[in-house]
């Protein structure tokens, strides 16, 4: 939940970098904790999502800025889906755990009992 919050977030401050101050990439992502390793190359992810993460750090920077405009835009559908669907993940299997260690606990004060 958190590379694909990080990564939405880094797709729009490209998006303003590229249309008010062309900052470099690096610049911008200093001020996150996974993009810097996305951009080194590191491999955060499997599957589905570490191939789009590949496809899409592949792509930054090899076209004019209006390509690039277009391309982050394309992306930034792509990114709301990945966010919202591993937020729901998130949510679901924490609530879980929840409740499983919440039924452990009064299981064993049972067995205490």
């Amino acid at each position: 939940m958190q590379i694909f919050a990080e990564l939405y977030e880094f797709n729009e401050q490209l998006l303003l970098n590229l249309k008010f101050s062309r900052r470099s990439m690096d610049k911008i992502a200093e001020n996150f904790k996974f993009i810097p390793q996305m951009l080194s190359g590191e491999k955060l992810l499997d599957g589905k999502d570490g191939e789009f993460i590949e496809g899409y750090v592949f792509n930054l920077g090899k076209s004019d800025a209006l390509s690039q405009i277009d391309y982050l835009n394309e992306r930034k559908a792509v990114l709301i889906k990945f966010r919202d669907e591993s937020s729901c993940e998130y949510k679901k299997y924490s609530s879980l755990y929840i409740k499983i260690f919440f039924l452990l606990g009064v299981l064993m004060a049972i067995l205490l009992a």
